[in-house]
Order: C-alpha cells, then structure tokens, then sequence
C-alpha cells in the first residue's frame, strides 16, 4: 500500500520560497495521479496543483500560477512543490495526495484521492 509523507514545510518571509518533498513508500508512483492541497485556520480544504501519471497537466489553482510548480521524480519516488514569491495568504498546512490511475486523466477534488500525507505546515510571514 501506498504511503506519502511530506517534508519541507517552515516559516518564510513575503516573496520567499520553500520547496515541499512528497516521499512515497510502498509501491512506485509511476501510476498514481499525484497532487497537493493546502488548508488554512477556519477555510476549506483547497487543490493548489496536480499532474497525471503521465505528467499530463499540471493544473494550478488560479491563486498560484505563476509561482508554484508542481513535478515528479519517479526515480527517487518523490513529489515535490517548488514555492517562490510566496505571499502571506498561502499559509496553510499543505498536504500530497495520489490516487492509483494510469493515463493523461488528473483530478482536482480531494474525494478522488485514496493516499494522504500528514500535512506540512507553510506559515508565510514577516
């Protein structure tokens, strides 16, 4: 079974940058549609990015393009969101996901992802 842990998370100031890793264990990502979404106090869980088993996509939520960048290493079997010109209203606790799908298809609402991580906390702050 399929199972992911994040890392990279921290205390950042405007206009910085983190990249958050996904580790996965278990079985390969080669056939999962991955992706991350965050949470911040008192809002609903949000999709910030996600990409295909194929690397079809990625899709990024209007809040983010531009700045995050979601991508793949199949051989270190690894997830990661490159962050840059971070902003205070991207504090959240940031979570990967993935779902076991083969193909172009990717998915935006957390219903469609089966795998979890624990969650990263992001605090963008001066």
């Amino acid at each position: 079974q399929l199972q992911v842990v994040e890392s990279g998370g921290g205390l950042v100031q405007p206009g910085g940058s983190l990249r958050l890793s996904c580790a996965a264990s278990g079985v390969s990502l080669d056939y999962y549609t991955i992706g991350w979404f965050r949470q911040a106090p008192g809002k609903e869980r949000e999709g910030v990015s996600f990409i295909s088993s194929t690397n079809v996509g990625p899709y990024y939520a209007d809040a983010v393009k531009g700045r995050f960048t979601i991508s793949r290493d199949n051989a270190k079997n690894t997830m990661y969101l490159q962050m840059t010109s971070l902003k205070p209203e991207d504090t959240a606790v940031y979570c990967c996901a993935a779902v076991e799908s083969w193909g172009d298809s990717y998915y935006i609402k957390p219903d469609d992802y089966k795998y979890w991580g624990q969650g990263t906390q992001v605090t963008v702050s001066s």
